[in-house]
């Protein structure tokens, strides 16, 4: 959430008056953006052949580009790239003529090569907007990007480490992220 110095102007449709922005947090205002990841519902992993199943034995479905072995390359699925096509005209945005994939690196057990595929820099669409129900209202969208997921992480204080499930590694994930619309957590 980011919160801007202001005052709000209330209309209770008979009378309107001026009230701080915010109860909790006087002086600021909240305007509140978000990022949805929305896990692709394929056969297949985003970037390998491996079956796409996280409810089996852990480990069962991971591949060497999964497990990131050196010199394994990826093998993009062309299914996720056309279910995430599909979400961004059903969301009215712009379907790019030509996107790329970036690294972005972070060190983490649950991330075997220690950078994650994704399209922050060049995205699959930009644009469009959400309707939310009951509300006349839309929220902007800022961007739809294609991503991997991580694999899971599970502690245990029985044995006081911690394992790790590849199954979910690659798993093809689609980010939607929003611009800053929203004010209100509760009423939008």
């Amino acid at each position: 959430m980011h919160y801007r110095s202001c005052r709000r102007v209330v209309n209770l449709g008979y009378r309107t008056y001026v009230t701080p922005a915010s109860e909790r947090w006087h002086g600021w205002e909240t305007i509140i953006g978000i990022e949805v990841h929305a896990q692709i519902k394929s056969r297949r992993k985003l970037f390998s052949e491996s079956l796409n199943v996280v409810d089996e034995a852990p480990n069962s479905h991971v591949s060497l580009f999964d497990a990131a072995y050196p010199g394994t390359l990826p093998r993009l699925n062309r299914i996720c790239v056309d279910l995430a096509i599909r979400t961004a005209l059903a969301l009215g945005a712009s379907v790019q003529r030509k996107s790329s994939f970036d690294r972005k690196h972070y060190f983490y057990r649950d991330l075997p090569s220690g950078y994650q595929i994704t399209q922050n820099y060049s995205p699959l669409a930009r644009g469009g907007t959400l309707v939310l129900d009951g509300l006349n209202k839309g929220v902007r969208i800022k961007q739809i990007q294609l991503e991997q997921d991580t694999a899971k992480s599970t502690y245990s204080d029985t044995h006081g480490s911690t394992q790790v499930d590849l199954n979910r590694a690659g798993a093809g994930l689609m980010e939607i992220v929003s611009e800053p619309d929203m004010r209100y957590p509760n009423t939008y």
